[in-house]
């Protein structure tokens, strides 16, 4: 049995579909939701990753377990008891959604620091462990949907700053492969789409995908500040803001992990646009 946390998430929900179309018995863990998120076939349980107590109950004779990497709750974790109750329930195989900031921001508490305490909790486990390290999701353009629907516009900072944004499906298909075929163990697999896409290309897609223009709007700084502090601890929009603002080489590397694990290229963010367009409609 596979254990997905996060199973409700952007990259959960394609993960327990790609293993229950593998036909692999799977638990999907979210901390809320109910059974109607999940496929039919798929056990769904609540949980929080938090309290990890809560976790016994739902990795009981599991064999391998997806961990989500926490999301904004990420510094109320406590890897080690988390890893101590999967061990303890006999997981032998782990794969752990991390961060590209661990590398590319190590400074950062934010995307480097929380999510480094997690590898190396995860590296010293004595579990068969895989690490996923994705750059920013083609996924966070969903903050976008309510003025494209309302207004068909996109406001948005560094209009022509690139970055190679990944599917979460590609990542979810990495994550699938490294639970449940050979092969991965130790691997860190640094993942993101196959080019550097801008906001203002991100605009264009999603208009090619509705069939009409959308309008880009460039915000300053201090505007995409504001906004993302509604929602954002400080840190974490500073971080981001720099990041998505001056990349660094590293932050800006298309790399090669999703073709050599998956066999194809990664999908584009126009690929994703299509996909996903009925949230912009």
């Amino acid at each position: 049995m596979i254990v997905v946390t996060g199973a409700t998430g952007n990259v959960g929900r394609p993960l327990v579909q790609a293993l229950a179309a593998a036909g692999e018995q799977v638990t999907a863990v979210s901390r809320g939701g109910s059974d109607s998120a999940v496929p039919d076939g798929v056990r769904h349980r609540q949980a929080d990753l938090t309290d990890p107590e809560s976790l016994r109950p739902v990795l009981d004779g599991a064999d391998a377990l997806f961990l989500h990497d926490g999301g904004a709750s990420a510094h109320l974790l406590s890897p080690q008891d988390i890893l101590d109750i999967a061990k303890a329930c006999g997981v032998g195989r782990i794969v752990s959604l991390s961060s590209i900031g661990v590398a590319t921001r190590p400074q950062s508490a934010s995307h480097g620091g929380m999510m480094r305490a997690i590898e190396d909790a995860v590296r010293q486990s004595d579990m068969d462990w895989t690490i996923l390290r994705p750059g920013g999701f083609n996924s966070n353009a969903y903050a976008w949907a309510e003025t494209v629907r309302a207004r068909r516009t996109v406001a948005a900072p560094f209009g022509d700053v690139g970055l190679p944004t990944i599917d979460p499906a590609d990542i979810a298909e990495v994550a699938a492969a490294a639970l449940h075929e050979d092969g991965h163990t130790g691997q860190v697999y640094e993942l993101t789409g196959p080019a550097l896409t801008t906001p203002r290309q991100g605009a264009q897609a999603l208009g090619e995908a509705l069939g009409e223009p959308v309008r880009f709007i460039e915000q300053t700084r201090e505007e995409a500040r504001a906004q993302m502090l509604r929602f954002m601890p400080e840190p974490v929009v500073e971080t981001t803001l720099d990041a998505i603002g001056e990349p660094n080489p590293a932050e800006q590397r298309i790399s090669p992990d999703v073709e050599q694990v998956l066999g194809r290229a990664p999908r584009t963010f126009a690929d994703w646009a299509r996909r996903n367009i009925a949230a912009f409609q």
